[in-house]
């Protein structure tokens, strides 16, 4: 925990995707930068995500141009900030009788291809089928249908590596530390920050980033003398996995009747990941779970499409998320803008609060705030995030497959899958994870299956991990791979080896 005595130039509350983005962006530009979460880094939304960087096809049909050409254009930012843990996604639409004509549906792709500059990913294009892979999995009453490209991302992972580059730039990171208080004085904000386990600690800032997600008003309400001027609704997005559904690395886009999206993902290798429900939600915000009524939805959507039927014992996990949203009551949930708005009270040393936001556009929020405050704390630095990677993202001319490649032939005593899975999470970092490990012994104890007791010395160093969740959850994805009392185990191990024994 920080001192009493410490002052900063920015305060940034909330440690999701885009309080990570903010810190990380004050931070590159000399600003003395604190950031602090209640909870692990990206424990809510920015981790219940559907996992994609995507101009978002559908807010074409609310005329919403503006935010899906920002969108598309970042796609290609993260793309390439980041080709470990982001990578190209092929999606195919395919046609039913409820949707719109097919002509109008190849304009809207055209379009989509058009609104920004593409780099990296194909253009859309009509498909047969009858003949095309994808068509495979699918019902043999659907013949035509549509491809068009996006991205996939690993989304705690990328606030984790976010968090790690504002750390490197001189920021202060404190997960599970709660600013329980701000005080607003003639020039700066007065923080009590506290961490359980520790007395509380007072710092000082110049300004405050109100980056809460869910929380956002609440937090005014609750720890400021700022009442919140807006009150989110909350949406619940949930999410189904099953086992694999097909070979192919094609996704799929499916819409209902009723006028809502889902994605059909694969995920995890042996996996499909098929979400997203929007429901209203008026619960606890650090719990959200599905409803049975979302998984039934998401169930009977796939069986729409998908010449395999699902039932419930193929669902093997579910995870929920909570996006807060702008709209009137009466607006449908899925024609709520993504667009995010930022607030700012100025009356003394300023305070900002963020409403809104998807992760596609994290970069760009955490820009255009800092763009905000910087006049106000005399920072002349620009913007300077658009064309500078996340750690681990430095791979030579960005192939993924080559860096894999040539780091199985420097160490081929070590398992070809378990050097690729760490190559895709840590990126040229598993230079650092690995040190100068050479064969499995090297690696320490496997605490579980293909998880040794250097990564987990790796991930508690560098990564701000502590339990078993933060671990096997949001860090490393094996929580579909282990046993079922893998959680259980790994945190028994946990406790009997302190942080400062695991392995160097």
């Amino acid at each position: 925990m920080t001192e009493g005595r410490d002052r900063y130039d920015l305060l940034v509350v909330g440690g999701g995707i885009n309080g990570t983005g903010i810190a990380r962006d004050a931070a590159g530009r000399g600003l003395r930068t604190l950031l602090c979460e209640q909870h692990d880094l990206g424990a809510h939304t920015s981790s219940a995500s559907t996992k994609l960087i995507h101009g978002g096809l559908r807010y074409l049909e609310f005329y919403d141009f503006g935010l899906v050409r920002k969108s598309l254009r970042e796609r290609e930012i993260v793309l390439a900030s980041a080709p470990h843990i982001a990578w190209p996604l092929r999606f195919v639409l395919p046609h039913d009788r409820h949707l719109r004509p097919a002509w109008m549906i190849r304009a809207g792709l055209f379009l989509y291809d058009h609104l920004a500059t593409r780099r990296r990913l194909p253009g859309s294009e009509g498909l047969d089928l009858r003949t095309h892979p994808a068509g495979r999995a699918l019902e043999a009453r659907y013949r035509r249908g549509f491809a068009y490209s996006d991205c996939w991302v690993d989304d705690a992972r990328l606030v984790v590596l976010t968090a790690m580059d504002a750390r490197e730039r001189g920021a202060v990171v404190l997960p599970r530390t709660r600013c329980s208080r701000l005080e607003r004085g003639r020039e700066d904000w007065t923080a009590t920050l506290e961490r359980e386990g520790m007395p509380a600690a007072q710092v000082r800032a110049r300004a405050v980033v109100n980056a809460t997600g869910p929380w956002v008003a609440r937090f005014l309400d609750e720890a400021t003398p700022v009442p919140a001027a807006r009150h989110p609704r909350m949406i619940r997005g949930s999410h189904v996995v099953v086992p694999r559904l097909y070979e192919h690395p094609y996704a799929y886009l499916f819409q209902g009747a009723d006028g809502r999206v889902v994605f059909a993902i694969p995920y995890e290798q042996d996996y499909t990941l098929i979400g997203t429900t929007e429901t209203d939600y008026a619960g606890d915000l650090a719990t959200p779970a599905i409803a049975e009524s979302e998984i039934d939805y998401l169930l009977a959507l796939a069986n729409r499409y998908f010449a395999r039927d699902l039932s419930r014992a193929d669902v093997a996990w579910t995870f929920s998320g909570l996006r807060p949203l702008l709209a009137d009551p009466s607006d449908r949930a899925t024609s709520v803008t993504r667009d995010y708005v930022i607030d700012c009270d100025a009356d003394g040393p300023p305070l900002l609060s963020v409403y809104g936001g998807k992760l596609t556009t994290y970069r760009k929020l955490a820009e255009d705030v800092v763009e905000r405050l910087a006049p106000t704390l005399g920072c002349a630095a620009g913007p300077w995030t658009a064309g500078t990677v996340l750690p681990g993202g430095d791979l030579p001319r960005g192939d993924f497959d080559a860096y894999v490649a040539d780091l199985v032939a420097r160490r081929p005593a070590l398992p070809a899958a378990l050097l690729r899975r760490y190559a895709r999470a840590y990126g040229t970092r598993t230079a650092t994870l690995l040190g100068r490990a050479r064969t499995p012994a090297d690696l320490g104890p496997e605490v579980l299956p293909g998880l040794h007791e250097r990564e987990i010395g790796y991930l508690r160093r560098e990564e701000w991990a502590v339990t078993a969740e933060d671990i096997l959850y949001r860090r490393s994805k094996l929580a579909l791979h282990v046993p079922p009392d893998g959680a259980s185990r790994l945190a028994d191990w946990l406790v009997r080896h302190p942080a400062a024994a695991c392995a160097a």
